[in-house]
């Protein structure tokens, strides 16, 4: 597989799935546009892959500095072929009875207005020459709903998926793919960021089999093995995939859904 002369955007590029997926589309011969919202670990990042990358910041809830973003990527590259919108938090857990109004909206801003801005600001640089637009979303909301708290965080995620199949569809005249990702328990920082509250008072008392990943006897995935998965949805080797979700999770989500 190859990802020689694409130029791919990656939002959220400087920590977990997005910094691995930046890496490894830059190994297969990809430029990559690293976006992040902090100007030391987007350039500790493109440090990193070298000079088939550049930086660019923005906050993926904030159109003005997304459309600056694509911009300043396409015109530094010259052309734009695929975008993976990775960019995402799991905001606060908490019952729908006590999380607020503001935790809400900031969960579905970075995950849902994100995706949003990703593919509106990509599309001006992808309709002339088409390419393919990858969403990651989560086995949450999609095809997992035991675990409780979650209900801004689920319903950003399955509105990913939503979204990404509208957008498939309304693109494919201009030869725009679009499919979602949905990673299970995969091992990243974003856990360690993550607020919960008292979420023992709402959790259903069931007990899992020992493992709750069955394919890896419960050890979670790992970034790169979803890097994988999307620089396939950016080469050549899908050309006719679009409009679908792929869970990558081990089984995880079949056990626990």
């Amino acid at each position: 597989m190859t990802l020689e002369n694409k130029v791919i955007l990656v939002t959220g590029a400087t920590a977990g799935i997005g910094e691995a997926s930046a890496h490894f589309f830059a190994e297969l011969g990809a430029k990559v546009a690293v976006l992040g919202r902090d100007d030391a670990k987007v350039r500790e990042t493109v440090g990193a892959i070298g000079k088939s990358a550049f930086g660019v910041i923005a906050d993926v809830s904030k159109a003005p500095e997304m459309q600056r973003a694509f911009d300043e990527a396409a015109a530094h590259f010259g052309r734009l072929d695929g975008v993976l919108a990775n960019a995402g938090t799991n905001g606060v857990w908490a019952s729908i009875e006590d999380i607020s109004p503001e935790e809400w909206d900031k969960t579905l801003a970075v995950n849902l207005r994100g995706t949003f801005l990703s593919v509106k600001y990509a599309l001006p640089h992808l309709k002339n020459r088409g390419g393919s637009i990858a969403v990651v979303s989560s086995v949450n909301g999609t095809r997992m709903f035991s675990n409780v708290g979650a209900s801004a965080y689920a319903s950003s995620k399955a509105a990913q998926v939503a979204f990404a199949k509208m957008a498939a569809l309304e693109l494919a005249k201009h030869g725009i793919r679009v499919n979602a990702i949905c990673p299970g328990a995969i091992k990243t920082e974003i856990e360690t960021k993550m607020e919960t509250r008292e979420l023992d008072e709402i959790r259903e008392p069931v007990e899992f089999p020992e493992g709750k990943i069955p394919l890896t006897d419960g050890k979670p995935g790992d970034a790169r093995q979803v890097a994988q998965l999307a620089a396939f949805l950016m080469s050549d080797l899908s050309t006719h995939i679009s409009g679908t979700e792929v869970w990558i999770d081990g089984t995880q989500s079949l056990l626990q859904g």
